[in-house]
């Protein structure tokens, strides 16, 4: 048996022999030959071991040893590619290949006369052809338009790039050119090389040269879509503003005796407004009640939110109740319509025939008062917690607003900074409100101006402006104030009506009116009489609207009108009133008591 002619067919005996060729083919120093000059190769090309015994085929000799023909196979790739199939290099590339097909607008300047080397086919699909060698001024003029040229002046002589944004281009957008485009362009500093000996000077660069390279972003689709998000944005803020103006008063009542008059502005320019109201509201017998809040955050969940408080401030008004008994009823609203929305509010009633402002504040900014002397104070007590906190018994507060003085009402978007504390900012609003003269329109404008609201302010801005005018010369022939005690028993009703008569005959009524007048003094005096306990007081007021008489006694009960059956003696003194006057009601009074009112419109001229 030859053991060489069958070995290789034993497992992995191709493997081992193909390991061998591979150390034998390596083992030549470099830059020797595979074989030694001083020893042939074996006959046949069959190498020998070093015994003279001979090794098994390769694959290069007979292909009759699979594995290590698939070995020499795989590492056939690590060597390397022959010259011819390397990539070119970069320096190998013209700048038309590079640039030529960029989808930007790009051009290539030099000198400081700015001469145009090379413009791609972007920019000529753009802008046109344009002829190399002249200066930028006149081959491109829309450098020009566009404001480029000086730019590219300060980028030669700074050698930084600078950046214009979002250029208008006339028909420069799309491959039919059917709309306007945007472009940002940069000016980067270059140095252009000379391009060697050229037929005609002008047209190639012959010298090296500073220059500048143009290169222009298309951003036309970003300045739309931006274009789209903004209109979009102010859509939902005018319907946003739209919503929370139709919440507030779109006409504010003008009492008797109080001028009045508010501004409310939104805050910033998002389509988030916030939830500030105002209310002005005629309570019947002279008096008013004036109401500023403001619920917190933005949105239009808080104009909602506003919308129902203004809407229940108006229905608890109607009651005629002190103002911390309005507040009370608000708080326990406040939570049910949403737990996590608190507002704040002052709730204020306005007495002419008392000369005073009796407030209730929940958690709101203290009201300032002006005196008639151009005294700034505020009312600072009482106030409780905000709206919808619960557990807290608001009380009421008193500060003198007779003839001659002013008041404030606010939100805190008027003096409230990021960047300084909010009493700086009241003190700051009472300077200018101790300054602010003039109707009550002109007044909220000044103050407006003087803390610094413009359009662009962050927070929603309301403001409710009331004057206590003193009434002279023939206005004050309009307005005149009566009262008599009533005492005594019975007889407290003959003298109320003689005082009645006395008091409408000077006053110059109608006959119709001076009858109707007596008649419903006659009546509520009767009405307290029997039905309430002293002190007992009758007054007349009129105004140049409207004619009122009141009768307030010690007595809580209220009246109300009913109907009264044929053989009752009694019970018909409020449905008369009630019938003849144009309207009418009752009130508890402060300390025990109550009022019971009612009113006659004057004819007009």
């Amino acid at each position: 048996m030859i053991f060489t002619r069958w070995s290789a067919k034993f497992p992995g005996t191709q493997r081992r022999a193909a390991a061998r060729s591979d150390r034998a083919a390596a083992r030549p120093a470099p830059g020797s030959s595979a074989t030694p000059p001083d020893e042939p190769p074996a006959p046949g090309g069959t190498p020998a071991a070093a015994d003279d015994t001979p090794t098994a085929p390769t694959d290069a000799t007979t292909g009759s040893v699979p594995a290590a023909r698939a070995e020499h196979t795989e590492a056939a790739p690590s060597q390397g590619p022959t010259p011819e199939a390397l990539p070119p290099t970069v320096d190998a590339l013209s700048v038309h290949d590079i640039l030529g097909t960029i989808p930007a607008l790009v051009a290539v300047l030099y000198g400081p006369e700015h001469r145009l080397a090379y413009v791609n086919g972007a920019y000529a699909a753009v802008f046109g052809p344009r002829p190399a060698g002249q200066t930028a001024r006149e081959a491109l003029p829309e450098l020009d338009t566009l404001g480029l040229l000086p730019l590219m002046d300060q980028v030669l002589r700074s050698g930084r790039p600078r950046t214009v944004k979002s250029r208008k281009v006339p028909g420069g957008a799309g491959g039919d050119r059917s709309r306007d485009g945007y472009y940002t362009f940069t000016c980067t500093p270059i140095a252009v090389a000379a391009s060697g000996p050229a037929p005609d000077p002008e047209v190639a660069c012959v010298a090296p040269h500073r220059g500048v390279l143009v290169f222009g972003a298309d951003v036309t689709d970003q300045i739309e879509s931006a274009e789209r998000l903004r209109a979009s944005e102010a859509r939902q803020r005018e319907a946003a503003v739209t919503l929370q103006r139709s919440l507030l008063p779109q006409e504010l009542e003008q009492p008797d005796d109080l001028r009045v008059a508010a501004t409310y502005q939104p805050g910033g320019t998002d389509a988030a407004v916030g939830g500030d109201w105002y209310d002005v509201i005629t309570l019947g017998a002279g008096r008013t009640a004036l109401v500023i809040g403001d619920v917190m955050g933005r949105g239009v969940r808080a104009a909602a939110v506003m919308g129902q408080l203004r809407t229940a401030v108006r229905a608890y008004a109607r009651l005629d109740l002190p103002p911390h008994e309005v507040l009370q009823l608000l708080d326990g609203l406040a939570a049910e319509i949403d737990a996590n929305q608190i507002a704040t509010c002052v709730y204020a009633v306005h007495d002419p025939n008392e000369g005073r402002l009796v407030y209730a504040s929940a958690g709101h900014l203290p009201i300032l008062v002006r005196d008639p002397d151009g005294t700034v104070h505020r009312a600072e007590e009482p106030t409780g917690p905000p709206l919808g906190t619960g557990g807290w018994l608001h009380t009421s507060g008193s500060v003198p607003l007779g003839p001659g003085s002013s008041a404030v009402l606010y939100t805190d978007g008027l003096v409230e900074r990021r960047d300084k504390d909010i009493d700086e900012g009241v003190e700051a609003l009472e300077r200018a409100f101790a300054g602010a003269a003039g109707a009550p329109e002109i007044v909220c404008d000044r103050l407006l101006r003087s803390l610094g609201i413009t359009a662009t302010h962050d927070d929603d801005v309301a403001i409710l402006v009331l004057q206590h005018p003193e009434r002279t010369g023939h206005d004050a022939e309009l307005f005149h104030n009566a009262a008599l005690e009533l005492h005594g028993g019975i007889e407290a009703a003959p003298r109320a009506r003689a005082f009645a008569s006395g008091v409408l005959a000077s006053w110059r009524f109608s006959p119709e009116l001076y009858d109707l007048g007596v008649l419903a003094a006659s009546e509520l005096v009767a009405n307290s009489l029997q039905h309430g306990h002293p002190p007992m007081r009758l007054r007349l007021r009129r105004t140049d609207r409207r004619l009122i008489i009141e009768v307030t006694d010690g007595d809580e009960h209220l009246p109300r009108r009913r109907r009264a059956e044929p053989a009752d003696e009694a019970g018909r003194g409020i449905s008369i009133v009630a019938t003849i006057a144009s309207s009418w009601g009752s009130r508890r009074t402060p300390g025990g008591g109550k009022a019971v009112w009612c009113e006659f419109a004057l004819p007009r001229g």
